[in-house]
């Protein structure tokens, strides 16, 4: 049986690395951690968002020097298979005009063909959604 402990790392290291690569301005890098089948849902707006708009908007937003720190907060595990894991963070992105957006969020990855771990799926949690699931009792 997989430990608690390492059926998380291949999230926390995701986390780390989306972190890192973006408050680098590492546009390359960061889309790497990205499958080209990923969907974005619960962005104001949009109705999905797939690999290109992330690119173009992470593109815009790196060359143009919009972001001054990227990080997360927190890790529950929703899920996990040997291919596929769910979870659920905070992510706080900081402009560099001062403002600060604290979101929840549930990722999926999975580990592609190639053997790397990439994000293929993100929803941002309406806010009582993850009060519930920090209000449940833990198993």
């Amino acid at each position: 049986m997989e430990s608690k402990q390492s059926a998380d790392r291949p999230a926390r290291d995701m986390l780390e690395a989306l972190a890192l690569t973006a408050n680098a301005g590492a546009i390359i890098s960061h889309m790497d951690l990205i499958s080209k089948e990923v969907c974005v849902y619960g962005v104001p707006g949009f109705d999905v968002i797939g690999y290109d708009d992330w690119a173009r908007q992470c593109e815009y937003e790196f060359d143009e020097g919009l972001l001054k720190r990227v990080s997360y907060e927190g890790l529950q595990v929703v899920t996990a298979t040997p291919a596929n894991l769910l979870f659920k963070t905070m992510e706080t992105v900081e402009g560099s005009d001062g403002t600060v957006n604290r979101q929840d969020v549930e990722i999926l990855i999975r580990r592609e063909a190639d053997g790397k771990w990439r994000v293929l799926q993100e929803r941002i949690l309406a806010a009582d959604e993850m009060d519930f699931d920090n209000r449940k009792p833990a198993q």
